[in-house]
């Protein structure tokens, strides 16, 4: 099984090259069966455009999650802290195996009828 995450463009290029090998999570999947997330690129682009396995999720206060993820973290300080304000735990997943698909994939090919998730969304392809 595998889970669709709904990731910024910015953000995916930025897990492409490397620079991000940490996403960040306020709610996580539960389903311990995931082999690999599946990136969605939002809005303007609008389509699957790679996977990743991950190597675990790790999961504490805010302050901790930063304190150990900051280097590979893509982001800045006060982009996660905005993004994790008033939550008492933060999750960051990851990346390892990072896969870039060589033509991007139209959601809608897959799932007829295809939203985009807030968070995320199991995958049984």
């Amino acid at each position: 099984m595998k889970v669709l995450l709904s990731i910024k463009p910015e953000f995916v290029e930025k897990i492409f090259s490397g620079e991000k090998r940490f996403e960040y999570r306020k709610n996580i999947f539960k389903n311990i069966a995931i082999e690999s997330i599946v990136i969605y690129s939002t809005m303007p682009v609008g389509k699957i455009v790679g996977e990743f396995k991950f190597k675990t999720i790790h999961k504490n206060t805010p302050k901790i999650i930063w304190k150990e993820t900051k280097k590979y973290s893509g982001i800045s300080e006060d982009f996660f802290f905005n993004y994790f304000e008033n939550k008492k735990e933060a999750c960051a997943i990851e990346i390892s195996e990072v896969h870039k698909y060589k033509t991007p994939i139209d959601p809608h090919s897959l799932l007829p009828n295809f939203v985009a998730p807030q968070s995320f969304c199991y995958l049984d392809l």
